[in-house]
C-alpha cells in the first residue's frame, strides 16, 4: 500500500474520530505529496522521496515547536509535537542509539575511514543505508564521536 493510500485511510478515520490534530497533519502530508506529483514529470513518488518528505515535515514541526516554546506559546508547541507523532507513524522504525552505533561501525569498517577527515565518505554511505531509520543530525554526531575515538 502506498503512502498516499495509507494517508487517505487515516484521514477517513481521523474525520470519523473528529481528531483535528491528526486531520491537520494528514492533510499536510497529502498536500506535500500532491505538490511533488504535480511539480515533477513522474506521477509516482519513490519510497526514498516519501521518507525524505516525512522527515522534512517532522524537522519543520520540531523547529516550530522550539520557536513556540522559546516564546512561551506552549499550546502551539504541544500542537506541533502532537503532529510530529502522527507523521512519525508513517516512517520506518527508528534505530536506537546502540543499533545506530553498530551500523555506523560497520560502515566505517567498510569505507576504511580512520579519522575525522573521512567523515564525508562515511556520511555518504550512511545517508543512503540509514535513510529514514535515523535522523541526519544523529548520524553525523555518532560518526564524529566514532571517528574521534579511532
Amino acid at each position: 500500500m502506498s503512502l498516499e493510500s495509507k494517508i487517505t485511510e487515516q484521514l477517513k478515520e481521523a474525520m470519523k474520530a473528529k481528531n483535528s490534530i491528526a486531520l491537520e497533519a494528514l492533510r499536510a502530508i497529502k498536500s506535500e505529496i500532491l505538490l511533488i506529483k504535480t511539480s515533477g514529470k513522474s506521477t509516482e513518488i519513490s519510497d526514498a522521496q516519501e521518507t525524505a518528505l516525512l522527515q522534512k515535515m517532522i524537522k519543520q514541526r520540531k523547529e516550530a515547536a522550539e520557536h513556540f516554546s522559546a516564546n512561551n506559546r506552549t499550546e502551539l508547541a504541544e500542537k506541533e509535537m502532537a503532529q510530529i507523532e502522527v507523521i512519525q507513524k508513517f516512517l520506518p522504525e527508528q534505530l536506537s542509539p546502540d543499533a545506530l552505533e553498530a551500523e555506523l561501525k560497520k560502515i566505517i569498517a567498510i569505507t576504511g575511514a580512520a579519522s575525522a577527515k573521512d567523515m564525508g565518505k562515511v556520511m555518504g554511505v550512511a545517508g543512503k543505508q540509514l535513510a529514514g531509520r535515523a535522523e541526519g543530525r544523529a548520524i553525523a554526531d555518532m560518526v564524529k564521536k566514532l571517528l574521534n575515538q579511532a
